[in-house]
């Protein structure tokens, strides 16, 4: 028996992941309609995730769709923005076959469900190449109160949430080192869970900020230069899981060590700038008048390279 054709992929995969929202049109057009919001701004992101690159061969279907939700949601958690729905794109290879791709949809299903939402839409195709997803997501926020890059002023606090490096230790761990006996770190890099809880905060408290996905010091850097504004980093204030911790006493040369965790990327945390402590977030250091991002490690300051993953 031959596998679903396209038409049939979408009734069968896709069509129950709009939740029988009427803007999606049961997904039988080549557009949604989306009513708009009295007293909303529509808020939209992309992100794409390829195999080789942002998750490894092998990695079970229904966790690389849930990668790819969530590292969509965390640009919306940065943004303050409360989640609606998203157009998704997939670019098949021959190795994914019907069972992967209901694997694929599952996944899709299990988050779009905790998250509250609708597939509007989007396009399938094959390639010769490795698998290849790309989400566009889609918020909403109170008109005119989206949280940009830009805002930072001098004297404002760093701040981030959660813990930094769990994500670069872990796909480090999916190969082997370091050890990592109860999975933990391996649950960070592939499945992160976007800070949609920091809305509210953000909205009242915060100037400006950014996900943390390709590396602490980078995307701080982003704030900093969209705001015009130089940024000290204090990494002997980095907040770390006790598996990160345990990692860094054991390693030779601990700036070096804690440089690696601010620049390794895959931790989907938030971090961000405001003129007095956020609730829950730890301060890491501060906004200053200039350009550039200084970051000290042991007192002393400290090279951290390009600052994360350089997209080429």
């Amino acid at each position: 028996m031959s596998d679903p054709d396209e038409f049939e992929q979408i009734a069968r995969l896709y069509r129950p992941l709009t939740r029988g929202a009427p803007e999606a049109l049961d997904l039988l057009d080549d557009a949604a309609v989306v009513p708009s919001r009295p007293g909303m701004d529509l808020v939209l992101t992309k992100d794409a995730l390829v195999e080789g690159v942002h998750f490894l061969a092998g990695t079970s279907p229904g966790l690389i769709a849930r990668k790819l939700v969530r590292v969509n949601l965390s640009d919306l958690a940065a943004k303050a923005a409360e989640p609606y729905g998203y157009l998704l794109a997939t670019s098949w290879p021959a190795s994914f076959g019907w069972p992967e791709r209901q694997a694929f949809a599952e996944g899709l299903r299990q988050d779009g469900e905790a998250f509250g939402l609708t597939l509007l839409g989007g396009d399938t195709t094959s390639t010769p190449g490795p698998l290849t997803l790309s989400l566009t997501m889609l918020g909403w926020t109170p008109a005119g109160r989206m949280v940009r890059r830009a805002g930072a002023r001098a004297g404002d606090l760093l701040m981030v949430s959660g813990t930094i490096g769990d994500g670069a230790l872990g796909l480090a761990a999916a190969r082997g080192d370091p050890p990592d006996p109860d999975g933990f770190l391996l649950a960070r890099y592939t499945l992160p869970q976007p800070r949609l809880d920091l809305r509210d905060a953000l909205r009242a408290r915060a100037t400006a900020a950014c996900d943390v996905s390709d590396g602490l010091v980078a995307d701080a850097g982003h704030i900093g230069r969209a705001s015009g504004v130089a940024l000290a980093i204090d990494l002997d204030r980095l907040p770390l899981s006790p598996a990160a911790g345990r990692w860094l006493d054991a390693q030779p040369d601990r700036a070096r060590a804690l440089v690696r965790l601010a620049t390794g990327g895959d931790d989907y945390e938030v971090v961000c700038t405001g003129p007095t402590p956020i609730a829950g977030l730890t301060v890491i250091g501060e906004a200053r008048a200039g350009a550039g991002v200084e970051v000290r490690a042991g007192g002393r300051l400290t090279d951290p390279g390009p600052g994360g993953w350089r997209h080429r």
